[in-house]
């Protein structure tokens, strides 16, 4: 059986996709949990998952994590899809961002299907102020900026991207309030946050105030 977590807003979808695997395991402390990611993705990986059975343990909970990431996963996910739907052993796809027509595909097949669709944002224009409080190093215009990016509506993705871009011209070009070797270290700091925000440790938009905070 499949329990498909899917949708715009990755760190909803990673975060709910958590909860309900956290909540599975608390209903049955004695299943297996067999989470697989990346390369782990494979064919007899699956197999061996789905079939899972052992002397304290009748069922296996499995996690496949993002394999639409991938070109080679995605087709073996696809290839064994009938099997993963016909497992008494819940499986649950972790795809954020997911292609509208393997959507469909996964959701004709999949046992219940949790969706977390970002909200629209308006059309506004370049957010300078926001880029500048991080150019002049001032972390607490940052924070007033960020907040104030918050409430019109500006997902943390978006509001990431602008402050990942001032980072990236911060290394080419002389600054005042940052050496380049400092913004290097402040571009790694921000594509650290991301990282951190796809394995549901720290949403992406409070990994952005706790640095403002630090400036």
């Amino acid at each position: 059986m499949i329990y498909l977590f899917h949708g715009s807003d990755v760190g909803k979808v990673r975060a709910k996709a958590f909860a309900w695997a956290a909540a599975a395991r608390a209903k049955a402390p004695d299943a297996a949990y067999i989470r697989l990611q990346g390369k782990e993705i494979t064919a007899p990986a699956l197999f061996d998952a789905i079939g899972a059975q052992g002397l304290f343990f009748s069922k296996s909970l499995i996690l496949i994590d993002e394999p639409f990431s991938d070109s080679e996963t995605a087709e073996t996910v696809l290839e064994l899809l009938d099997a993963l739907a016909q497992t008494e052993n819940p499986v649950a796809i972790l795809a954020p961002k997911l292609l509208p027509a393997r959507a469909k595909k996964l959701e004709a097949v999949a046992t219940k299907v949790f969706k977390e669709d970002a909200l629209p944002t308006r059309a506004r224009g370049f957010n300078s102020g926001l880029v500048n409080a991080l150019g002049a190093k001032n972390g607490k215009a940052l924070w007033l900026e960020l907040q104030k990016a918050e409430r019109q509506g500006d997902v943390p993705e978006m509001v990431h991207g602008l402050l990942h871009w001032k980072a990236r011209e911060l290394m080419q070009k002389a600054s005042p309030s940052w050496k380049k070797e400092e913004a290097r270290a402040l571009s790694v700091t921000l594509i650290e946050m991301v990282s951190r925000a796809r394995s549901g440790d720290l949403p992406l938009s409070e990994s952005m105030e706790r640095f403002a905070l630090s400036l």
